[in-house]
């Protein structure tokens, strides 16, 4: 893809700890823009996944340089949007105090309480309004 064109790509998956590529994925280029949150946790890969074009990014980086709360969230989001995002599957590696949900059973949640602590809850400020 040359540098001064950015491909429309609508859907997204973003990859939670150890998740850092989508098996069968055909690459066709990667995005890693400058926003103005800064860059997004790494380069975006954008390909065709089952006929379906797509874009994957790994949440906390290849490798899992970031902890939750350092996870540059608004660059990642920024960046997915500037592509034309529209949708974002998220995969998150999360433990579970139920038996029945043993480790790899696969939870749609109805409701999300974060109480992730110490990093910015708005896309809003700094001449952003």
């Amino acid at each position: 893809m040359p540098k001064n064109r950015i491909e429309k790509v609508r859907a997204a998956v973003i990859g939670g700890s150890g998740v850092y590529q989508i098996e069968g994925m055909k690459i066709r280029s990667t995005f890693y823009p400058q926003t103005p949150f800064g860059k997004p946790s790494d380069p975006i890969t954008i390909g065709e996944f089952e006929g379906v074009l797509c874009a994957f990014l790994p949440r906390h980086g290849r490798g899992h340089r970031f902890l939750p709360a350092e996870i540059p969230q608004r660059a990642n989001f920024f960046a997915l949007k500037m592509l034309g995002v529209e949708f974002v599957i998220a995969i998150s590696a999360c433990g579970s105090l139920k038996e029945e949900l043993a480790p790899r059973h696969f939870v749609i949640p109805n409701q999300i309480v974060d109480r992730t602590k110490g990093r910015p809850s708005t896309f809003f400020g700094n001449g952003i309004v």
